[in-house]
């Protein structure tokens, strides 16, 4: 996810190829009355089995590139699976979370839905997702990549990439200003003082870095200290550092003041990958996060300028870099075993992979991803060198846990304040930790 949305996570695709194609004439020319009469029960008059139509509803995320490719790779399975057609709804970000919640609540989730890490555990807790575990992906998917994904001991999503989160930068603005590029490894101490030097070289109204104000670029910087994260054991434990807190957001505060990100009315208006609202793409910030699967679209809207470097570390590491996009079931689907059929398929069929590309960050099967590599673009590339450069440094991906979305929801509420200069860090830490220790406190209690 970007680092305004980082969905940390992040943040996978797959399918397997349908079990229910039609049989072959029964009869042949001997006319084999004992095997027509051994399938009388399943066949028409014709003597041949028909796979039952079947429409599949799928949901998803992203920019239009992903948007357009998911489509083709839909007509593709249908060309091979002519009794298998899809009724798909596509969405950015924002709009599908905040739909998908209405769907849960009313049973009517599509059958395949794209699921992200910060999420899964929330749906999963509620019952709205189908077990996956019987998808065979022995040889596709490594063994320590699936058990790390369970959740109590099952598997609910099939992830599509490994994916990485990163900073992506303008690298002919910065050059242009004698600002030295972000480099590999660099600490949190070097990220801030980086922002300071930028700041005294660029002109008025144009900013080092931007505003940090979710949960999740907290929770970065404190594993990153060797401190636990945020949220633990399935949200039973709920750790908030608060001279972490303090430090990491007075530097927010300070670079407010020194105009070294942008004012709370200015950041509220980026819409990222919008060719005029984009923080980067707009040539107002020089830097914005960026994942291994997002990086593409935003080198579509500035070719050739896109650098890209991992996350600030701290003693213990620093970013993340693991699977943390899936395709999941819905729980009420009418057609669950099609719908796992697609999954593998998704994953596993070439042609499929030929025309997602690296649209869901780099394939999760290592088979697909040599396929595309003779064949990948700049902008493609940027996303496998995102990951190259997060991996040695790289911590776990931490999620929102089940029933944190309200508590997710006023973190962002309250920061966001203090940004605008409505409140004090230190109130918005008192509420921020009692409403995540209540959360817990009442998680391990079962209630």
């Amino acid at each position: 996810m970007s680092r305004k949305k980082r969905a940390i996570v992040p943040v996978l695709g797959l399918s397997l190829m349908l079990a229910a194609t039609a049989c072959g004439n029964n009869g042949g020319s001997n006319g084999d009355n004992a095997a027509n009469a051994a399938n009388a029960g399943n066949s028409n008059k014709g003597g041949e089995t028909k796979a039952e139509n079947v429409t599949l509803g799928m949901m998803w995320w992203g920019a239009d590139e992903r948007h357009e490719a998911t489509k083709k790779a839909l007509e593709l399975y249908t060309q091979q699976h002519a009794n298998v057609t899809f009724k798909p709804e596509y969405m950015a970000w924002d709009a599908y979370w905040q739909k998908l919640p209405t769907l849960a609540a009313s049973k009517t989730i599509p059958d395949i839905l794209q699921m992200d890490a910060a999420y899964i555990q929330e749906y999963v807790a509620r019952g709205q997702l189908e077990d996956l575990s019987d998808i065979d992906l022995s040889g596709i998917v490594d063994p320590n990549v699936i058990e790390n994904l369970k959740i109590g001991g099952k598997l609910y999503g099939i992830p599509l990439s490994q994916n990485a989160q990163g900073i992506a930068f303008n690298k002919p603005e910065l050059e242009q200003y004698g600002i030295p590029l972000p480099q590999k490894n660099w600490t949190y101490d070097e990220y801030f003082q980086w922002a300071r030097d930028a700041r005294a070289k660029l002109p008025e109204g144009k900013y080092p870095i931007g505003d940090s104000t979710d949960w999740g670029g907290f929770n970065l910087y404190q594993t990153s200290m060797g401190k636990e994260p945020v949220m633990s054991d399935g949200g039973k434990k709920f750790y908030l550092d608060k001279d972490l807190f303090m430090t990491y957001y007075k530097t927010y505060e300070e670079f407010r003041k020194s105009k070294i990100v942008p004012p709370a009315e200015k950041g509220a208006a980026f819409l990222e990958n919008d060719p005029q609202a984009d923080p980067m793409a707009s040539g107002v910030v020089m830097t914005r996060g960026a994942t291994t699967g997002s990086v593409s679209a935003l080198e579509q809207l500035m070719p050739g300028k896109v650098g890209v470097v991992n996350e600030p570390t701290g003693p213990a590491g620093g970013g993340w870099a693991q699977s943390t996009i899936f395709l999941s079931v819905s729980a009420n689907s009418k057609h669950p075993e099609d719908a796992k059929n697609f999954l593998k398929w998704f994953i596993t069929d070439k042609e499929a992979g030929k025309t997602l590309g690296l649209t869901r960050g780099i394939p999760i099967n290592p088979e697909i991803y040599k396929e595309l590599e003779p064949t990948l673009t700049d902008k493609d590339k940027l996303g496998k060198e995102i990951y190259d450069q997060s991996v040695e440094k790289a911590l776990p991906f931490y999620s929102a846990a089940a029933g944190y979305s309200e508590w997710v929801d006023t973190y962002l509420k309250e920061m966001t304040a203090v940004a605008y200069g409505q409140g004090s860090i230190e109130k918005a830490y008192d509420k921020i930790n009692k409403m995540g220790m209540d959360l817990a406190a009442k998680a391990a209690s079962g209630s």
